[in-house]
């Protein structure tokens, strides 16, 4: 008999700071997990995604309210559009563009080695783009959205193998992030601020209060919603967060040229951190490892060779575009967030590293930005062109 266990909202909350601080406690009695440069909030949210697939197996599921994880998500990528200030845009713009072209160069090879893999094991090559471009650049929401597609296209069980490959993409992206831009950090003896590196705008002298940057957030959220909603009324598929981040980032050049907020950067990365943290521990809260079960062994050697590629790439091509200086190291962290997981693993992991070596600035705008918003345009024409192609 299976038994259902359901998790208000409230206490989702309350689990997710509990989580934390698991993480936190977790890495200063296990130094290895430090060494490895794995967020805090992955740690503390492995541990229960762990437990709910032990509850699996002990015939109890557990069903959690995601509402405020989704609010979470949303808030967390507008402090990203509040981050996006004009100065770092002017001096980034060239690094965005050539950020854009090697991950859209990546979803390309992801799925040419997914569909040769495919061939080789035998099995649909359309199987090889599902648990390419669609699952790992793509991530959960690009699995369900063209999940369906591929299923009219004949491929059975198609939405299930790529959000069972997604899933695996989240958590290990979380999990080797991290340890890349560290590897790098330390191969190369880099340091922050090299290469005329900006530093991070959270000067003393900037100032505003907490109530204000909050009022800001929460304004361009709302009206973010709206024009969301309005994007997918076109039709357009694109997560839910984009409207929000286009507002936010209109709102705080606004503000930086009339002052009417005053908004602080340290609150707005104070409160992006907090939104971060408790999401991510909330998204592993409902994170099911037990759909990995669905891969089957030619999917698994698939992911498997795709992870491999992934590190090749990181160590390689972000690096030497973004400079081959500290902040490359750091954008490198962060492209493998979001080519095998998403924006948020990015975040975290850069996170993790600026906090044990020092500011980032460049990269914390140029990763979220690709990652968050224009990859997924890029993304779903590159998947459509090889859906097309390989009917």
């Amino acid at each position: 008999m299976t038994h259902t266990f359901k998790i208000s909202a409230v206490q989702m909350l309350g689990l997710a700071a509990c989580g934390v601080v698991a993480g936190t406690w977790l890495k200063r009695r296990l130094p290895l997990l430090d060494r490895l440069n794995i967020p805090t909030p992955i740690v503390g949210g492995m541990v229960y995604a762990l437990a709910a697939l032990g509850l699996r197996h002990a015939s109890v599921n557990v069903e959690a309210d995601v509402v405020l994880r989704d609010l979470l998500m949303v808030a967390f990528m507008t402090t990203i559009g509040l981050s996006a200030r004009l100065q770092l845009i002017r001096e980034g713009g060239a690094r965005v563009v050539w950020f854009l072209g090697i991950a859209s160069l990546g979803a390309v090879l992801q799925n040419l080695l997914g569909i040769a893999l495919a061939n080789v094991l035998g099995v649909d090559p359309r199987l090889g783009i599902l648990t390419g471009a669609v699952a790992l650049a793509g991530g959960p929401a690009t699995s369900l959205a063209f999940g369906g597609t591929f299923e009219k296209m004949g491929v059975r069980g198609a939405t299930t193998v790529a959000f069972a490959a997604a899933t695996f993409g989240i958590t290990v992206a979380g999990l080797t992030g991290g340890y890349i831009g560290g590897w790098l950090i330390r191969r190369h003896g880099l340091k922050a601020g090299e290469g005329g590196a900006a530093r991070r705008a959270d000067a003393p002298a900037e100032v505003g209060s907490r109530l204000n940057t909050a009022i800001v957030l929460a304004i361009a959220m709302g009206a973010g919603s709206l024009v969301s909603a309005g994007i997918q009324a076109l039709g357009v598929v694109l997560p839910v967060y984009i409207g929000s981040m286009m507002v936010a980032v209109a709102m705080r050049h606004l503000d930086d040229r009339y002052s009417f907020a005053r908004i602080a950067q340290a609150e707005v990365d104070s409160m992006g951190r907090i939104a971060l943290y408790l999401f991510i521990v909330m998204a592993l809260i409902t994170l099911k490892l037990w759909e990995l079960s669905h891969l089957a062994l030619p999917m698994v050697a698939i992911l498997l060779a795709q992870v491999g590629f992934c590190w090749l790439m990181c160590i390689t091509l972000p690096f030497w575009v973004m400079g081959r200086k500290y902040e490359a190291a750091v954008s490198a962290a962060g492209f493998c967030g979001f080519m095998l997981g998403t924006t948020a693993n990015a975040v975290a992991c850069m996170e993790e590293l600026v906090e044990k070596y020092g500011p980032a600035p460049q990269a914390f705008l140029v990763v979220p930005i690709v990652g968050a918003f224009l990859i997924d345009f890029t993304n779903s024409l590159i998947i459509t062109a090889f859906a097309n192609w390989m009917k």
